[in-house]
């Protein structure tokens, strides 16, 4: 087979076209719905993609038939209080490398520091967290309250924990480097 310029832009369309915004969500969901597919929903930063995280979002794909990932905006992960320097890749870089992903169908970009209006849009049939997190914690500020877990339950869907993979965090990855370029200076 030749390849051509128009081959990689079919590759790179495919990849943008996964790549949603907020006002085309509910319209989506409900086609997906309307044709009697399940709809996984899961939320996060993805910083810098590592193993823990996909193996997460392949496990998080395994629970239903099409995968939506909330995506924090660059805004709101600066509000999460992993760092001043976080994130370390824009917005645009992680919606990218998130949609290479071939179990991943959509990503959508969030702003708010929950994913509760994407959860009340979409209505998931399936909200999948890690396993830092407590499907019984009634208390919606711990940091253990999975959000959007009433308005799921509510819709007859269902909540799912995944465990996490030990010894990967985007954070350790960060910290890991801070160290590493410390002691390189001395």
């Amino acid at each position: 087979m030749e390849k051509t310029s128009n081959y990689k832009m079919n590759n790179l369309s495919k990849l943008t076209a996964k790549i949603i915004d907020q006002k085309k969500l509910k319209s989506l969901a409900e086609s997906v719905k309307n044709k009697g597919f399940s709809i996984v929903f899961t939320n996060g930063c993805f910083d810098i993609l590592h193993k823990g995280h996909v193996e997460y979002l392949a496990q998080a794909k395994d629970k239903g038939d099409v995968l939506i990932v909330g995506l924090n905006s660059d805004d709101s992960v600066r509000r999460q209080g992993k760092g001043k320097e976080r994130p370390i890749n824009k917005i645009q870089a992680r919606q990218t490398v998130l949609a290479s992903l071939f179990f991943v169908d959509y990503i959508v970009e969030f702003d708010e520091d929950t994913p509760l209006k994407l959860i009340s849009l979409i209505k998931p049939n399936t909200l999948v967290k890690g396993g830092d997190y407590d499907p019984s914690e009634i208390n919606q500020n711990a940091k253990t309250y999975i959000v959007g877990k009433d308005i799921v339950e509510a819709n007859g869907g269902k909540v799912e924990v995944i465990n996490l993979v030990e010894g990967f965090s985007t954070t350790n990855i960060v910290n890991k480097l801070k160290k590493d370029l410390r002691s390189k200076k001395t």
